[in-house]
């Protein structure tokens, strides 16, 4: 999701993509992972989401990145639907006792984050989501490093597991950025929907798998992307050693996206099914990609 609190520019992901079948992921087995996390969003219809695993991220002023929304606390913009799912809406409004300027805040939304509830080093990440549609809007499913609060960002390094924007809407972007691949020059790639439709049509489970020098990104378990060290500027550090935190968004407008259009119907709404966090049997990641086997 870029530079992020705030985030500072917009994104040109490079899309690199690689097949399914390519020699260029590795999906361990299922009884290769134990689950250390997850949210099945079973609260009752119109409760908010659950503060034990999420905090909200409340404010405007383009988040750096010219956006439109205003993040909103409570249940407005973030809810349960009683049937197992958390929809996140955005509305043409501009909420209540905002504080923008510069024109911003035509629009409500919300962005929940885990930072200081769970964090975790490595791992598989995944969320089953449907994505909103339309020109302008832009969710996203990410993680921060856990130490952003002292080092900032780009320092702490970032993992986008998922970004749309509506005008692309077959397409999706996994892209990390880290001091000296940020903004624009974070490390992006790209694939379509695996049913050929847009993916605001379906449910669709985005996911990672992150180890030491290893991200591999998989859109309903096919494997697409992948960035190790040699991927980076040289001299850059990878900033992929540590526990991350989650964070789960839906912006509107932007350098990236655009603003909405007379094309754009609102509400739009980013359905999420549930978010599971996994760890390896035992707690050992596997070795590093150029010590081991990949296969998809």
């Amino acid at each position: 999701m870029y530079s992020t609190f705030p985030r500072l520019g917009a994104l040109l992901a490079a899309a690199a993509l690689l097949l399914p079948g390519s020699a260029a992921g590795a999906t361990p087995k299922p009884a290769d992972w134990e689950l250390t996390w997850q949210d099945e969003f079973s609260g009752p219809a119109g409760s908010a989401p659950d503060p034990g695993r999420w905090r909200h991220q409340v404010g405007g002023d383009g988040w750096g990145n010219e956006e439109l929304q205003y993040y909103t606390p409570g249940n407005r913009n973030a809810a349960h639907n009683g049937q197992g799912q958390l929809e996140i809406t955005a509305r043409r409004e501009t909420p209540a006792g905002s504080d923008c300027w510069y024109g911003q805040c035509q629009y409500s939304s919300a962005r929940l984050v885990t930072n200081g509830t769970f964090a975790q080093q490595y791992g598989r990440f995944e969320a089953r989501i449907k994505v909103p549609r339309g020109q302008g809007m832009w969710p996203a499913f990410w993680m921060l490093g856990a130490d952003y609060d002292e080092v900032g960002w780009p320092y702490c390094g970032e993992i986008d597991v998922m970004e749309n924007v509506g005008k692309e809407p077959n397409t999706v972007y996994g892209t990390v950025h880290g001091d000296g691949y940020s903004d624009e020059n974070g490390i992006g790639g790209s694939t379509t929907s695996p049913d050929g439709r847009p993916l605001a049509d379906n449910f669709h489970t985005y996911s990672v798998e992150w180890g030491p020098g290893e991200i591999n990104w998989f859109v309903d378990g096919r494997h697409y992307h992948r960035v190790t060290p040699d991927d980076l500027p040289s001299g850059a550090p990878w900033a992929f050693d540590k526990p991350f935190f989650m964070l789960l968004n839906l912006a509107v407008g932007g350098v990236w996206p655009g603003s909405p259009d007379a094309s754009t119907r609102f509400p739009q709404q980013l359905v999420v099914d549930h978010i599971r966090v996994y760890s390896w049997a035992g707690g050992k990641a596997p070795a590093p990609a150029k010590n081991r086997t990949v296969s998809s």
